[in-house]
């Protein structure tokens, strides 16, 4: 026997192969190994004596209507979102000051009031005030807007913090631009 050997195949193995002769007896406790078997389920029906179970009805046919527009819906349709939009509107539309609010208006030939807002950090430093703000004007003007016919509105609020009563405020203001 070497006296280096590094592990117990190494003793059983014969000279010139890496061939290792194990002895076949195992150990009591490797002999009760677990085999992979079909496992009963305590849930599952014994045999093919029990009945299927019946299975519910179909569903019943609903038939979907388009809903109509959102009367007070304030879409993408409904907002200005593009430069040249807000641009056009502040180089051509007429200029109103209206109670510290400065609004650019113009009037289309048809479709649905847009909006657009115009509001900086000088208006208010905190990013959620600046947010209450449009929050506000947003609300006002979807409240609004079915009285203002076609008509793009671009509005610059007053500098300073939104006040309790702002969406009232610019809602009787929009009400007074379209005359």
């Amino acid at each position: 026997m070497r006296s280096g050997a590094r592990s117990n195949t190494a003793l059983f193995r014969t000279r010139g192969t890496d061939e290792a002769h194990l002895p076949a007896v195992q150990d009591a406790s490797r002999a009760a190994s677990r085999v992979s078997r079909a496992q009963q389920d305590a849930r599952r029906a014994r045999g093919f004596a029990q009945p299927a179970r019946t299975r519910p009805p179909p569903p019943r046919t609903v038939i979907v209507v388009a809903a109509p527009q959102k009367r007070f819906a304030l879409n993408a349709a409904r907002r200005l979102r593009q430069k040249a939009q807000f641009e056009r509107l502040l180089r051509q539309g007429d200029r109103r000051v209206l109670e510290g609010y400065t609004f650019f208006v113009e009037r289309r030939a048809a479709g649905k009031p847009r909006l657009g807002i115009l509001i900086s950090r000088r208006h208010a430093p905190a990013a959620v005030e600046r947010n209450r703000i449009k929050r506000c004007i947003r609300e006002a003007f979807r409240l609004e807007q079915e009285n203002l016919g076609s008509l793009d509105v671009l509005v610059r609020p007053p500098y300073g913090p939104a006040s309790a009563d702002m969406v009232s405020r610019v809602r009787n203001l929009l009400a007074r631009l379209k005359s």
